[in-house]
């Protein structure tokens, strides 16, 4: 049986990335901004940037990326409270995020919020807890 152990993002400019998930969403990386590899767990999940250069060395063989916003998936953070959502959003906003929503309830009772880090993958903070 397979299970889900992480994900990782095929990134061109690590050193951006790096200071971006450490300095600005607070993520534990401890590598120099020069390498080719990020590998870390973040709560319990498998988290990975890897840089495309290397990927492609690795497997032979070259990939096509997409440009501006990335529509293709997400990450999803949660936060405990819709307040939570609320500061996050304004916290990392302020640290440079690019906003694509800002914090909302929808209709199936989550409050939720969007954002894209430095070379448009989306990154969704939300919660269903109202207080």
């Amino acid at each position: 049986m397979m299970k889900l152990d992480g994900f990782g993002i095929f990134v061109k400019d690590m050193g951006t990335m790096i200071r971006f998930y450490r300095d600005v969403l607070g993520f534990d990386i401890r590598e120099d901004e020069n390498t080719s590899n990020v590998y870390l767990e973040k709560d319990g999940t498998l988290f990975l940037l890897y840089g495309r250069g290397d990927f492609e060395d690795m497997v032979d063989r070259k990939f096509e990326y997409v440009k501006g916003l990335n529509g293709h998936s997400e990450i999803a953070l949660s936060v405990e409270n819709y307040a939570a959502v609320d500061r996050a959003y304004g916290d990392v906003t302020g640290k440079g995020a690019v906003s694509i929503l800002e914090p909302k309830t929808m209709p199936w009772g989550q409050r939720t919020c969007y954002i894209a880090d430095p070379e448009g993958n989306l990154i969704e903070i939300g919660s269903f807890v109202k207080e």
